[in-house]
């Protein structure tokens, strides 16, 4: 493990998050960053940690311990909201090497004619209560040293969760009425989770919208369907949010910004520098390691130069590109906190 020395990675994070840069750059994450090394540490399988709140709390924060990462965030899946409207998640149980858990039977094939209600005890569904309770547990272990982070999948991502992928991603083009009725109503359940999840204790929820970003659908299908709800979403949550967009979203910067989060992580597609460029000095930035090409197929040196070269960009903290892929790893990790934690000068 690293040793954190002077640095008070909680403190300055908060800080970053209220929109005020301190002297150095933090090295932390709002998305899934639990390790095969981690849960081999505690013997546990990937799969047994989400459905336990205690063991998914200890999963999770042994990045912060093993490698000295600066937060610890969960759920450790995407299909969490998804299973709370009525999916049927396969945990991949029999897999020999983690794997995330996965949707076996969505709820619909189609958009169109899709009526979708939500319940009025949706928090209190599925796996819902035991998110909550891991954000408790995870304030218990490490809430006075690291930020505690909680995500949700964006409005279109969960969509692609609940009615057929291949379906609905046509749809956004040929049935914009029927997806936008459905995005609509998952907006509101998101603002529900992401609420819950504030309450039981998250210094900052991240909103993953990856399905719905404009470097997937287009900047013009971003902005028609995706943003109004972005924006809905991110202004009902409580405290400080985080944008995390996939794909080349260069050309649509501005409108990733329009959505108002406080922050805004990319990933390895987009070109740092010119959307720091794009966005200006002002806006805060996070990004953007490659998490399967670099920081866990590349090695200690080329990790450390993906967070030179981030920094160099504008970077207002490192956050891998996307969720961290299990097989990481440690050492791999521990250079990614240790570079970013050298001395410099902010460009």
């Amino acid at each position: 493990m690293i040793n954190q020395g002077s640095f008070p990675p909680r403190a300055d994070i908060l800080a970053l998050l209220q929109g005020q840069r301190p002297a150095r750059v933090p090295c932390f994450s709002g998305l899934i960053n639990v390790t095969e090394a981690g849960l081999s540490s505690l013997g546990l399988h990937l799969s047994e940690v989400h459905t336990n709140a205690s063991k998914m709390a200890t999963a999770t924060v042994t990045t912060h311990r093993l490698a000295g990462f600066e937060s610890a965030s969960v759920p450790l899946d995407l299909c969490v909201e998804a299973e709370a409207l009525g999916a049927v998640v396969d945990f991949r149980e029999d897999t020999p090497r983690p794997e995330f858990p996965r949707i076996s039977q969505p709820i619909a094939a189609s958009s169109v004619g899709l009526d979708l209600r939500l319940p009025p005890d949706l928090t209190q569904r599925g796996r819902l209560p035991i998110v909550a309770n891991a954000i408790r547990h995870l304030k218990e272990q490490v809430g006075q040293e690291i930020v505690v982070g909680a995500w949700v999948p964006g409005p279109l991502t969960l969509g692609l969760y609940l009615v057929d992928m291949v379906n609905l991603m046509v749809e956004v083009a040929s049935e914009p009425e029927a997806v936008g009725k459905l995005l609509d109503v998952l907006t509101e359940a998101l603002i529900a989770v992401a609420t819950l999840y504030h309450s039981a204790g998250a210094d900052f929820v991240t909103v993953h919208e990856m399905g719905g970003s404009p470097g997937f659908i287009g900047p013009p299908s971003f902005k028609r369907l995706i943003l109004p709800r972005l924006q809905r979403l991110l202004a009902a949550i409580p405290g400080p949010t985080v944008l995390s967009v996939c794909g080349n979203t260069n050309r649509a910067m501005p409108l990733i910004a329009e959505a108002r989060a406080d922050a805004i992580s990319v990933d390895q597609l987009n070109d740092l520098a010119r959307s720091r460029q794009t966005l200006g000095p002002n806006a805060i930035l996070f990004g953007n390691l490659d998490p399967v090409e670099t920081l866990a197929n590349g090695d200690e040196a080329a990790v450390r130069g993906a967070v030179r070269q981030a920094i160099e960009a504008g970077a207002d903290a490192i956050w891998p590109g996307c969720d961290l892929w299990p097989l990481v790893p440690l050492a791999n990790l521990r250079a990614m906190v240790d570079e970013a934690r050298q001395p410099r000068t902010r460009p």
